[in-house]
């Protein structure tokens, strides 16, 4: 195996961590700009682009197992052959990005539904499944590398600053600058970042003697991942609640333009940036799990607050997006952090198989989020617009309680782990 993380300088850290700010770049416009932008340039209706990104991102979910083991028998050969094909995965994901937002580059201007219909399904396939093959390929690298827990949270904190740092640009250039200059700057960015991959610290080739299938299935026989797991999504589900009704509360609860959003958001990621370092002092005394209860316990306190706030609270509102976002910080760096901890003491040559399922619970937190407190809102007598007491009611209990209750029971299951993990091999 290469060096220890802890003995890596900020210059193999930044290789490591570089290939999430490009990757930032496909998450967000795809789906903040890309839906408004062909329905606006070619007529396209919501309801046919809806049909293909559900399908697309149903796809994307299913194989997410299967990329991880095929990242698994590529790292068995060795990181080289696994780079190879990130090389190409990215190379694929660029093309897909930038025909996604200018189709006629492909088609011409004489476009026909048919066939535009036919290439956005196909350049979304490929887009999700690059996109999903690069994002578990780098966790998996990350893994693999060892260190003791600091080292290893100090590694995710980089990837996930960077990442934060792309959603900020990538929601932040096309206003600014334009499209054109969001996908040049995605494409600028990823070759940058394969590049910086390549010359990154490689974990050494593990040989994985199980049959292929068994591999896949490896994870779900560890009871301390599935805890883990379980842990994630409750947690994953209450953050992923208020992002997807933060319009709704702000225009409707609070009643604030819409271009308000942007100072919310901007508090929120800025502030989990800027936590990283504390989160990390913290996790040098406290350790993974007392600071991640920590974490959530900051968030519930905080945001709880929500459920007081009326017509015209901006700037209430803005703290508490302020102090949500430092509370993101813990969520950003020690779940992925643990799971790195727990590989590392038991099948660190399965990690690819072991980040495709987390990945798609990731996914299942986004759906299950949506899918949860869009129906109880209506069930609760909100629709889009409302203005009686009633309906705003339901609204902050939806926006605020739920998503504190269940920060609260993924605390109680972290906190009731008869065997915690061990934080340092």
């Amino acid at each position: 195996m290469t060096r220890s993380t802890s003995a890596q300088g900020t210059l193999s850290l930044l290789r490591l961590g570089l290939p999430a700010l490009p990757l930032a770049f496909v998450a967000l416009p795809l789906y903040m700009y890309w839906p408004h932008h062909v329905a606006t340039q070619f007529g396209i209706s919501l309801a046919l682009l809806g049909g293909l990104l559900f399908l697309a991102r149903l796809f994307d979910a299913v194989i997410d197992p299967a990329l991880g083991l095929w990242v698994d028998r590529l790292l068995a050969h060795g990181a080289q052959r696994l780079l190879k094909r990130c090389l190409l995965a990215g190379s694929l994901l660029a093309a897909s990005m930038v025909f996604l937002f200018f189709p006629q580059w492909i088609l011409g201007r004489a476009l026909t539904l048919d066939h535009l219909l036919l290439l956005l399904a196909v350049l979304l396939v490929v887009c999700y499944s690059a996109y999903s093959f690069l994002n578990i390929a780098l966790q998996s690298w990350g893994a693999r590398l060892g260190g003791d827990t600091l080292a290893r949270s100090r590694l995710v904190a980089w990837r996930e600053g960077l990442g934060l740092l792309g959603v900020v640009l990538a929601s932040l250039i096309p206003s600014w600058l334009g499209l054109h200059v969001l996908v040049s700057a995605m494409v600028l960015f990823m070759a940058l970042a394969l590049w910086a991959w390549w010359e990154a610290p490689r974990p050494m080739a593990q040989q994985a003697a199980l049959p292929h299938w068994r591999v896949m299935l490896q994870p779900w026989g560890h009871a301390s991942f599935k805890r883990l797991l379980l842990v994630f999504v409750f947690n994953g589900i209450a953050s992923a609640i208020p992002a997807t009704l933060i319009l709704f509360f702000a225009q409707d609860r609070l009643q604030l333009p819409p271009e308000m959003q942007m100072q919310f958001l901007g508090a929120y990621f800025v502030a989990a940036a800027l936590s990283f370092p504390l989160w990390l002092r913290l996790i040098a005394s406290m350790g993974l799990r007392r600071s991640w209860l920590l974490g959530m316990g900051l968030a519930v306190i905080v945001f709880v607050w929500t459920l007081g706030l009326g017509a015209g609270d901006a700037w209430p509102f803005t703290l508490i997006c302020l102090f949500s976002g430092l509370a993101l910080g813990a969520d950003l760096i020690l779940p992925s952090a643990m799971l790195n901890g727990l590989l590392l003491q038991h099948e660190q040559g399965h990690s690819g198989a072991f980040y495709g399922w987390w990945q798609v619970a990731t996914k299942l937190n986004l759906a299950l989020a949506a899918g949860l407190a869009l129906p109880l809102l209506g069930w609760l007598g909100y629709a889009p617009g409302s203005q009686d007491a009633p309906a705003l009611l339901a609204l902050s209990w939806t926006y605020g309680l739920l998503p504190c209750s269940l920060k609260i029971i993924a605390m109680v299951l972290l906190w009731r782990q008869s065997e915690p993990m061990k934080e340092s091999p």
